[in-house]
């Protein structure tokens, strides 16, 4: 159910809107709706109205969803509305809950799911949800969640949706264009690293560093097998993150921004560990990744700002059914 910024939002005076939000302990089946203006706000009204002692200070907030640490103001302020945090105090660590069905960013009528739906068929309906809680979270879709809803059949993603056919075949090819976007994007990278390296190749010096580096990255290879085994349990990504920094030529765009904010908090060392790579490929792999959140984050922003500004020109006072008259001629 979305929120109306409108009427119940703060005083022209204040800074910032107020979030609304659900909150909960780990492992807990009552959640408390609760309304902050940034991460700090929340954390401190989580200490009163969750009673957790502040000797366990600070506390984590995480996503209910997937356990996703939040711990920035502007991707909090890009979360949809009455999206599910946990609260999580001392060494507590997040842990899924069939309580909360692991929909933190859909409504609460995304909880009441048939038991018979399959695994590829709740996962399209998941995207689905979080679509009709909010559409510019487009931007913020992996390239995987993108075909799943550009796959479903027009009268299946109507039906839950609630729109007429026309209208989502219209979001669908909106769907595929942005997914074209990133294949584009992709490509136009590809060219320019193949440019790049052919300008390399054209000095007699430059030529031969492929050649030492891939020599020493065979020994290093070699030294490194017990070391990787050790420190690869040190990365909190997934083996399907892992896979696509390795295998994708601009993984950046085949994340989600979920994915790719972890993957900017990563540790560079124990990431390029688990990759094998050499640390400062990885640390131009995670700047890309850090880029690529940031200018979705930003279209998300942008489409807040237009979508507040709107609703602020609709409030303005004035009788639309009443034109202002043409002036009369004195004479």
């Amino acid at each position: 159910m979305e929120a109306s910024w409108g009427a119940g939002g703060p005083e022209p005076g204040d800074n910032q809107a107020l979030k609304p939000c659900l909150l909960r302990r780990n492992h807990s089946r009552e959640q408390y709706g609760v309304a902050a203006s940034c991460l700090e706000d929340l954390r401190t009204k989580a200490y009163d109205i969750l009673a957790i002692d502040k000797s366990l200070a600070p506390i984590t907030l995480v996503l209910a969803e997937d356990g996703t640490i939040v711990d920035d103001d502007d991707y909090f302020l890009c979360l949809p509305s009455n999206t599910k945090f946990v609260a999580l105090a001392g060494n507590e660590k997040w842990a899924y809950s069939n309580s909360d069905g692991g929909t933190a960013w859909l409504s609460q009528e995304s909880v009441d799911v048939d038991e018979t739906d399959s695994g590829a068929e709740l996962k399209w309906k998941n995207v689905a949800r979080r679509l009709k809680e909010d559409l510019s979270s487009i931007v913020l879709l992996s390239e995987e969640d993108l075909q799943v809803l550009i796959d479903v059949p027009c009268s299946d993603l109507a039906q839950e949706l609630g729109q007429s056919c026309v209208t989502v075949q219209g979001l669908q090819n909106t769907l595929q264009q942005v997914l074209d976007q990133r294949e584009e994007a992709r490509q136009s990278k590809q060219l320019l690293e193949l440019y790049l390296q052919a300008l390399e190749k054209e000095g007699s010096i430059l030529s031969r560093q492929p050649e030492s580096h891939a020599g020493f990255g065979d020994e290093r290879d070699a030294v490194d097998t017990g070391l990787s085994r050790e420190r690869s349990s040190e990365t909190a990504l997934s083996s399907q993150v892992l896979t696509a920094l390795k295998e994708k030529p601009a993984p950046e765009l085949s994340l989600s921004s979920q994915d790719l904010e972890l993957v900017t908090k990563e540790d560079p060392k124990a990431l390029a560990v688990a990759l094998h790579w050499d640390v400062k490929k990885t640390e131009t792999v995670q700047q890309a990744c850090g880029q690529e959140l940031s200018l979705r984050l930003q279209q998300v922003q942008s489409l807040h700002a237009l979508r507040s500004l709107s609703a602020r020109r609709d409030s303005l006072p004035g009788d639309p059914h009443n034109p202002k008259r043409a002036r009369q001629d004195p004479a």
